[in-house]
């Protein structure tokens, strides 16, 4: 599969959604307000993941392609709201900064090693735009003002997830099977699940299994903050039960 955004296109939107991000932050009634997306954290915590993740990303692509472990940091996000403003929109500068020096297709470390996302630049600035867009979604649903995925980020999305998240040369330990994923904008994927692991391709045919939807909408079901019936499946929902349970490391 291929993405569907340019480089520079990436960056950008990496920026677009930090600021959005940096909206709710600056919106909030309380910085202690708990995100329902994510239940174990509130609204400053989840700040603290953002900030801390893109500062150690950064480091991670300035490391160059020999790096062998994710960068560490002694990022620490300040307690007052201003600094932490301050603090969020200089670690997107950062990262985008260190994306922009490294360019593209320059080799950097991942933790998709077997999937079918290279290990470049270009593929982490996919997976930053996509963390950043989810997260920024939490941060706007806490603060009761959720907004739906931007169009382009939503569709790239789709194909990054299944490309980094679902591609594996893991054994699948079910019987063989395929899935189609349809995005009501006019995209299709298919994963062919088997002993040789997830392979995402066009699909093509009729599959044993399906899910349509809005790109938006399959986006926030990947990363579970929508249910399972938010999107229309037909072939019935044991395997994608299956495929939410599947670890393919362990």
């Amino acid at each position: 599969m291929h993405d569907l955004l340019a480089f520079p296109d990436l960056l950008r939107l990496i920026e677009d959604r930090s600021t959005a991000f940096r909206a709710a932050i600056a919106s909030a009634p309380s910085l202690d307000v708990q995100v329902p997306t994510c239940p174990e954290w509130t609204l400053f915590e989840l700040a603290e993941h953002i900030g801390e993740g893109r500062v150690a990303w950064a480091a991670t692509v300035a490391a160059g392609p020999d790096a062998t472990a994710k960068a560490t940091t002694d990022a620490t996000a300040p307690a007052d709201r201003e600094a932490l403003l301050e603090w969020l929109a200089d670690s997107t500068r950062q990262l985008v900064d260190a994306l922009r020096e490294a360019g593209p297709d320059r080799g950097c470390w991942t933790w998709w090693g077997d999937s079918q996302s290279p290990r470049t630049c270009r593929a982490v600035a996919r997976h930053q735009l996509q963390q950043m867009a989810v997260h920024t979604y939490d941060a706007q649903l806490a603060v009761g003002a959720a907004q739906p995925l931007p169009d382009d980020i939503a569709l790239d999305g789709v194909d990054e997830f299944l490309t980094t998240c679902v591609s594996t040369t893991s054994p699948w330990p079910h019987e063989p099977t395929t899935v189609d994923y349809h995005a009501t904008e006019g995209r299709s994927w298919r994963v062919q699940l088997s002993a040789e692991g997830a392979r995402i391709t066009a699909a093509t045919g009729d599959a044993d299994s399906s899910a349509t939807g809005a790109a938006r909408d399959l986006v926030l079901w990947f990363y579970g903050r929508i249910p399972l019936d938010s999107v229309k499946l037909d072939g019935g929902r044991e395997v994608f039960d299956r495929l939410v349970a599947w670890d393919p490391g362990a």
